[in-house]
């Protein structure tokens, strides 16, 4: 089947340039929202607020008569003639004014609602395999039927409930049945006996008065089905950060991680009502932290990655059950391990952490302009890499710079449309 759009363009504009221009709008709107994303913590990035876009190719393409001599009128002109140059903004050498000279305006800015904000900060990407492990505690409200009730709506009447109250009603009352009626008009058309025939009129009249003191359904056996509003279940998760904070971390590693971190949150956010973030940094041990400690906490020592996953693992004993949990983890780091660690690494993640994990990725950061992604693999990478050949649910992507995070992150969570892609992915 084929679809012809025949609709006619709008007065002067061309429908093809019409949606080119929607799209390079949107592309910059994009834009900002990732821009203003930066400087947010992890859990602010939901929220809405103010972007700007710049007004540079914001006008819409329009069909202009171009060539030819035109005369026009310009009402309310009292400044100018023809054949007068009208200056430029700015010191008269056509460069703009400097901040806070002049009146000028060259960004559009707008204020984003949370809902608008996310989803273009989300656009065309999804998390893979979200599996409902069960159904964790109940804090919405759902209903439920709960019997009959005399009262209520309309369009809640139970008709078969109702039509056999009013049935039982009849029987017990004795209202005649049609039946009786019809085979008792029946034999008065029938009689020639007069006497009998005024006999059988009377009791005619007295079933069909009977008939009309008692009613086919009467207001009392109408009933009503009832609900209830119960406690329903939602779904809950947890993710957890890990990130290797030994001195080979720079600050520029931690932020590429940020952003990695950042979202994975917002994905989780989208499906989860409740969303819980574990922070666990790593030197040669682990410890659970706040953000502010996890980012930007100084730290020094070696690297046991095993000590972070051995941190989660008893995380989620104590406090995170996995059949109440959908667990979700994400690990930061530039892939030094120490090498007696990978046996206990292995271990972690086969037995401990992966079979309770819905999703567990590994980004490995670098620094940007010196990482080199035909550099050999490092230890952590290769020891990954081997677990995944195995047949391990392992994600892995490297990166070496901020505006590498997002492709990374769509090509992690893109959409798989058959269930073939999603278990080659």
């Amino acid at each position: 089947m084929h679809i012809i759009d025949r609709r006619l363009n709008p007065g002067g504009k061309s429908l093809e340039n019409r949606q080119r221009f929607l799209r390079r709008a949107k592309a910059l709107v994009q834009g900002a929202v990732k821009k203003t994303s930066q400087d947010r913590d992890i859990k602010d990035v939901l929220e809405g607020g103010e972007v700007s876009i710049p007004l540079d190719g914001m006008d819409e393409p329009r069909f202009r008569r171009e060539g030819g001599t035109r005369d026009m009128v310009l009402p309310g002109n009292k400044k100018f003639i023809e054949g007068d140059i009208l200056p430029r903004p700015g010191d008269g050498s056509g460069r703009k004014s400097g901040p806070g000279q002049g009146d000028s305006e060259d960004a559009f800015r707008f204020v984003l609602s949370k809902e608008e904000f996310v989803n273009l900060f989300l656009d065309d990407l999804e998390l893979p395999d979200l599996a409902k492990r069960k159904f964790a505690e109940a804090e919405s409200e759902g209903l439920v039927r709960a019997g009959y009730s005399t009262s209520g709506s309309p369009a809640n009447i139970s008709i078969s409930r109702t039509v056999t109250r009013a049935m039982a009603r009849r029987v017990a009352l004795r209202r005649p049945r049609p039946e009786a009626i019809a085979e008792l008009e029946a034999r008065i058309a029938e009689e020639t006996d007069e006497e009998k025939k005024a006999a059988l009129v009377a009791e005619l009249e007295a079933l069909k008065a009977k008939a009309k003191r008692i009613p086919f359904i009467d207001p009392i056996d109408i009933r009503y089905r009832r609900f209830e509003a119960v406690p329903k279940p939602i779904a809950q998760a947890v993710m957890f950060c890990l990130m290797d904070v030994s001195g080979s971390m720079s600050e520029h590693m931690k932020d590429l991680a940020k952003r990695f971190y950042m979202l994975l949150y917002v994905f989780l956010t989208r499906r989860y009502r409740h969303v819980e973030i574990v922070f666990i940094r790593h030197t040669d041990r682990a410890e659970e932290v706040d953000e502010q400690t996890f980012f930007y906490g100084p730290a020094s020592g070696g690297t046991l990655v095993s000590s972070a996953l051995q941190c989660m693992h008893d995380i989620v004993r104590s406090r995170f059950r996995p059949s109440d949990w959908n667990i979700y983890a994400a690990q930061a780091s530039d892939g030094d391990n120490a090498t007696s660690d990978s046996e206990n690494v292995a271990r972690l993640l086969t037995d401990n952490i992966l079979p309770v994990s819905q999703f567990f990725a590994y980004l490995e950061v670098g620094e940007s302009g010196t990482y080199s992604f035909e550099m050999p693999d490092s230890a952590l990478w290769s020891l990954y890499e081997r677990l995944r050949a195995n047949g391990q649910p392992l994600s892995m992507r490297k990166v070496r710079d901020r505006s590498e995070i997002f492709p990374v992150f769509h090509d992690l969570f893109q959409r798989r449309g058959t269930t073939q892609e999603r278990a080659a992915s």
